[in-house]
């Protein structure tokens, strides 16, 4: 059941992304979208709730009780600005705003860029490691717990591994080409698109 519920709530997810950004730039209803949009942490809400429902109804820690965490720390930390990249390119192709900013390439800007995807995907995994190690406190000594300690593995290799990617761009950043120019401007994370829509 976990795992449905889980593959539900993606659906859900993009479900909702597409209705919430599809009422503000078509038919303006920028309170109605944000509405929409504020649903999706209920999503990670409700999969909680069943995850800790179902443990303490007495099931077996598995694999899909750690793949559960991972999925709610993933969305914790990249929820917000998957939607923020989306609303960017929604805004500019039905709202008329300009072309949201590309990510840098080059230099000392796309080494800051890496490093900030690494903090958020750090963030992640400490909500995944915290929902984990809860479960194993929880389910203590009167069950197997080594699916969630393996779990618990998974996330840290994770966030190792976004490590040395953010760390190879600041050892050995990448040049911009002969006559490209410099980009110091920051990611585009850190800039929301501006649209003149209505509201409802």
């Amino acid at each position: 059941m976990i795992v449905w519920l889980i593959a539900a709530c993606e659906i859900g997810f993009w479900v909702l992304l597409a209705l919430g950004l599809a009422v503000r730039y078509l038919l303006r209803w920028r309170r109605t979208s944000v509405v929409l949009l504020l649903c999706e942490p209920v999503l990670e809400l409700v999969l909680f709730v069943v995850t800790a429902v179902d443990l303490r109804n007495g099931a077996e820690p598995g694999w899909e009780h750690g793949l559960a965490a991972l999925y709610i720390g993933y969305t914790v930390a990249f929820g917000h600005y998957t939607i923020r990249w989306l609303d960017g390119h929604a805004a500019h192709r039905l709202g008329g705003a300009p072309p949201p900013p590309r990510p840098p390439r080059y230099g000392r800007a796309r080494a800051l860029h890496e490093a900030k995807l690494w903090l958020r995907a750090l963030f992640g995994a400490a909500v995944a490691l915290a929902l984990l190690q809860c479960a194993v406190w929880y389910v203590g000594d009167s069950g197997d717990v080594s699916s969630l300690r393996l779990f618990q593995g998974t996330a840290l290799r994770v966030v190792g591994i976004y490590g040395l990617i953010a760390l190879s761009y600041t050892v050995w950043p990448r040049k911009a080409p002969a006559g490209a120019g410099t980009e110091e401007d920051a990611p585009g994370e850190d800039r929301t698109p501006s649209t003149s829509t209505g509201s409802r």
